[in-house]
């Protein structure tokens, strides 16, 4: 009986260490994220669904340029990166807050998106998201945009994390289709040798209360990201230093949107402005101005 129990005990050591293993190398292909990066976006629909004759297809669409990814958190079950876009020249640079993402370990609570503008919140048993990570991605503004939760995997040399996932229309097509309402991502994030990739597979879908969804086409998107030199990245890393309090204070109200835990549906102009325009304007910058133009934007169920 002692022998039993002294083998459960080790099988249950080794277990643990393994664990803990497994977590720190998926943190460190996590912070493999982070740096400076030139970047390119690629996309093309591949397969068209719907017998309307008259469907175009959209262009295929290709753009670059140089990005800089900023660890703002790093606890050992949260993880987040800031991504700074820098344009213009060396001697002019423009700087453009671009997209957020954050990582959480066995997180259980989710905003899944439905459509438009509509968030559902769900909460997940602690046992289907053993060992995972969910990645949350947010908008320019630090409002919800994705998310959905995986496990890294490290096998034969690759480092990998996969999720498929509804989403708004991409900012490349949100202003140019009307045709369809939701992305659902397939999403892969895989480390490699010059720096990181966002491979998706995608489906274009309309989707209508109480129907079934509509696929009308798919799409290929490759994200590829060559580190560079960070110092290439040295005007929007200072920015960020002078920024950075005002949009901690965005993202502490936000977190308390979250923390609401209930769905959550969003007003996409007030006065013909996106909230992203509000919030880009240095005349908002303390808490009162921005908890309140973040409440402006929520849609009271």
């Amino acid at each position: 009986m002692k022998k039993l129990l002294l083998n459960v005990l080790i099988l249950m050591i080794i277990s643990t260490l393994e664990a803990q293993t497994k977590k720190k190398k998926d943190i460190n292909s996590i912070k493999e994220m982070c740096g400076c990066f030139e970047v390119r976006f690629d996309f093309a629909e591949t397969f068209i669904k719907t017998d309307d004759q008259d469907y175009k297809p959209s262009k295929k669409y290709s753009s670059g340029g140089l990005e800089w990814a900023q660890l703002i958190v790093d606890n050992k079950n949260q993880i987040s990166i800031q991504h700074i876009l820098i344009a213009g020249s060396k001697e002019r640079p423009y700087i453009i807050k671009h997209w957020r993402q954050e990582w959480l370990y066995q997180n259980t609570n989710f905003y899944i998106y439905d459509h438009n503008n509509n968030w559902h919140y769900m909460k997940k048993e602690k046992n289907e998201v053993k060992g995972q990570w969910t990645q949350k991605v947010f908008q320019v503004d630090d409002s919800p945009r994705y998310e959905g939760s995986g496990s890294w995997v490290h096998v034969d040399g690759k480092s990998y994390w996969e999720n498929i996932t509804s989403a708004p229309l991409p900012r490349r097509e949100y202003s140019k289709r009307n045709d369809y309402n939701v992305i659902e991502r397939g999403n892969r994030q895989e480390t490699t040798s010059t720096g990181w990739v966002h491979d998706q597979n995608n489906k274009k879908i309309i989707r209508k209360e109480g129907a079934k969804d509509v696929v009308l086409a798919y799409e290929k998107g490759y994200n590829n990201y060559v580190k560079v030199e960070d110092s290439k990245c040295e005007a929007a890393a200072s920015w960020w230093v002078e920024n950075k309090n005002k949009w901690k204070r965005v993202r502490n109200k936000w977190k308390e949107v979250y923390g609401r835990n209930k769905d959550l549906s969003l007003k996409k102009t007030i006065n013909n402005s996106p909230l992203y325009m509000v919030l880009f304007s240095d005349e908002i910058n303390q808490n009162d101005e921005i908890n309140s133009s973040i409440e402006s934007y929520i849609n009271n169920n």
